[in-house]
């Protein structure tokens, strides 16, 4: 889209679709999922797209809809977990009912399941004693054992065949690019220990440079991060090595060698810089694409992550080990069995794999180097275009609100505590939480909250403290509904065989992230814990942007979208530190300020002089019109300048990307553009317009 094109109003703008898309692929956006397409009785098409993260980095190709609701990237069905409630359509429910029923036969509603699943509740919670039918978890908490750990699944690592459906049947691409070669530092530039330089072999001087650049950041300060580095930096200096220790390694002078590398390219011209940028998309160029049975579709993902080290998310236990170079021996092709093999820089080595398989739609995978029970993968980007009846969802939540109210009144533990967990997930759009390896960090979701995380508090109140997705402290204090203060003050006190329990014991000890969205999965296909964030997301996104609003200038109105914004990120507990630089951006902006109101002030000396018909100062007197004209370009700038300082000073603590990608319906903003004559791009930048491009068309009027 051009510049041209940035300050248009959405009503009056045409689609020009764009080819490429971010290279951030940290959490997989809508735009980035491919779901079955059913006509409507209207002759929309509709289908669903996944909102959320993944534990893997996919990516695909933009296409036309084809592929069926299996088709993930290769991944399982079960993906499907991540789709909003209100992206769903009555065939998606149907759909499942029948492919087991005679034909002609109607599919059972969601509220008709529900109430079926209330009478087999009801018998089981009316069984005479001594033949009650608990759960299998209430069954094996005599002793109350620890959870089991989470086995790994193969499917998130690329090597599970989730279906054995035909995705393709001729395939063709150049495979991955794999970053540059390490370059050595001149012979005068070298690292010290205890005040004398040190030589070091090529392997070793690459790994001391992942450190020393990061010496001016926070991970400096921290004692896991330096330890972790440490412990993988003496295994290759090797045994005899001078260098004994990293309270003596001074790696200033290769850090400032490399600052003044990048002050160097700052510093270039604009040819040069356009230079080096044609460049690297020439060598992009062949990655991007693959024929795919004879239509080009767009790839993601086709870098291989150079070395470095480990950062993780969070306080991550493994922050500060290296991350090895990955090479072909590494990697696992998938390519059509006539194609040529995808040729790679490194003479002398092979592809760990080539396969052919037709059941998936990854182009390459390999394990990651620190984190071995993920994987990377290279696919095409399949086009997310869903359409569907977003009051839809709107009925489901209103069914499942109903079904959870009754387990409080449950005599099974398990039930009472599904029906509490559902709750909190509801109404505070609470993480699910999953059970962590030993090699994750230890952060808390609703499943897996202890009893340490909350307090009873009087009238009703329940305070939550833990350490929530990337280590951010989720930190709430809320009123809940009488009979879920009840249980809860229960389950902190007593087990459900009756047992105190500590501080560090599970709140939920019955049940798990797992257990809840099988329960979920009976319900509704496609229907998990997942679903609440993203509808609570979207439908508090579309309730604020319809309420009325004063501001005139696009400015205000983007002022408005931002705080909107910020509540659903709130909501989300999409939180961050205040940036570094803020304090000293803000500083620069008071400073503008200041410098405006005398511009405007030294406006209106002139003005009284030029009415007057003499001139102000040096200057020459100029007709009072012109005057007046100046004055009020004047206070519109320091308007405009006041609202861009308070939004970003309201919005340093809140990260409003994640929520914007990965959670909000982006029809909900298309639509607030087009009724307040709102160029998009104020809103989203150009990857978002591209992957965003199918809610184009949206009408002004929609609601989620």
């Amino acid at each position: 889209m051009s510049d041209s094109d940035d300050d248009m109003p959405l009503a009056q703008r045409t689609h020009k679709p764009a080819a490429e898309g971010s290279d951030d692929e940290d959490d997989r956006p809508l735009a980035h999922r491919q779901f079955t397409h059913k006509p409507s009785a209207n002759g929309n098409t509709a289908a669903a797209a996944p909102i959320g993260t993944t534990t893997s980095t996919a990516v695909s190709v933009s296409r036309p809809a084809t592929a069926d609701a299996t088709d993930l990237n290769g991944w399982d069905s079960s993906s499907s977990d991540d789709i909003p409630l209100a992206q769903r359509k009555k065939a998606l429910v149907a759909q499942k009912s029948q492919a087991t029923q005679p034909k002609g036969q109607k599919a059972k509603p969601v509220a008709k399941d529900i109430a079926n699943r209330e009478g087999k509740r009801k018998r089981q919670d009316e069984a005479p004693k001594g033949r009650q039918a608990p759960s299998k978890k209430t069954k094996a908490l005599d002793d109350a054992p620890p959870r089991k750990k989470r086995v790994a699944n193969p499917a998130s690592q690329g090597a599970k065949e989730e279906d054995k459906e035909i995705k393709w049947e001729k395939l063709r691409h150049a495979g991955v690019l794999f970053p540059p070669e390490y370059v050595r530092l001149p012979s005068n530039v070298k690292m010290l220990y205890d005040g004398q330089p040190v030589d070091l072999t090529e392997e070793q001087e690459e790994v001391a440079q992942m450190f020393a650049i990061m010496k001016e950041t926070d991970y400096m300060r921290k004692q896991l991060f330096l330890d972790n580095f440490w412990n993988d930096f003496k295994k290759v200096l090797g045994k005899d090595h001078v260098i004994k220790g990293l309270k003596k390694c001074d790696f200033t002078p290769m850090y400032d060698h490399a600052m003044a590398e990048r002050e160097k390219k700052k510093a270039l011209s604009k040819e040069e810089k356009l230079a080096i940028k044609q460049k690297k998309e020439a060598d992009e160029a062949k990655f991007k694409y693959a024929q795919v049975d004879g239509r080009t579709e767009q790839v993601g993902n086709f870098r291989v992550e150079p070395p470095g080290l480990f950062r993780g998310r969070g306080e991550h236990p493994r922050m500060g080990k290296v991350k090895s170079r990955i090479y072909p021996r590494d990697i696992t092709i998938n390519i059509g069995m006539e194609e040529p093999i995808p040729e790679h820089p490194y003479p002398g080595q092979q592809w760990k794999e080539v396969r052919h398989d037709k059941t998936v739609t990854w182009l390459a995978f390999w394990k990651e180097p620190i984190v071995r029970r993920t994987s990377s993968m290279c696919g095409w980007l399949p086009n997310s275009t869903f359409k569907s009846d977003s009051g839809l969802g709107q009925n489901h939540v209103d069914d499942i609100r109903k079904m959870y109210e009754k387990d409080w009144d449950s005599k099974d533990t398990q039930r009472q505590q599904m029906g509490c967990a559902l709750y909190f997930i509801d109404q505070l759009a609470l993480r699910a939480g999953h059970e962590k390896d030993e090699d994750e960090a230890d952060t808390v979701g609703c499943c897996t909250l202890k009893v340490e995380n909350v307090e009873c508090m009087p009238g009703d109140h329940i305070k939550f403290d833990f350490l929530g997705k990337d280590s951010i402290r989720y930190e709430n204090e809320v009123v809940v509904h009488p009979k879920v203060y009840a249980l809860i003050k229960k389950f902190c006190q007593h087990s459900a065989n009756n047992k105190p329990k500590k501080p560090e014991d599970q709140l939920f000890e019955t049940m798990d992230a797992t257990d809840l969205n099988k329960t979920l999965k009976d319900l509704m296909d496609g229907l998990s814990v997942k679903v609440f964030r993203t509808y609570n997301a979207s439908i508090t996104l579309d309730r604020l942007l319809w309420e009325p609003s004063d501001s005139e200038v696009i400015d205000a109105k983007k002022a408005d979208y931002d705080r909107a914004n910020k509540e659903v990120a709130i909501l989300c507990n999409h939180q961050r530190a205040v940036p570094k630089g803020h304090a000293g951006q803000m500083e620069k902006l008071s400073e503008r300020m200041h410098k405006l109101n005398e511009e405007l002030l030294e406006l209106q000396h002139e003005l009284k002089a030029s009415e007057k018909g003499k001139a102000y100062g040096d200057k020459k007197r100029r007709d009072p019109e012109r005057v007046h004209a100046a004055i009020d370009a004047k206070k519109a700038v320091i308007a405009k300048a006041e609202i861009n300082a308070r939004v970003k000073d309201d919005l340093k603590t809140v990260a409003l990307g994640t929520s914007k990608i990965n959670y909000l319906d982006p029809r909900i903003t298309v639509a607030w553009c087009k009724r307040n004559e709102v160029p998009m791009e104020k809103i989203f930048n150009k990857t978002l317009v591209t992957k965003f491009f199918w809610a184009m068309d949206v009408d002004p009027d929609f609601k989620f």
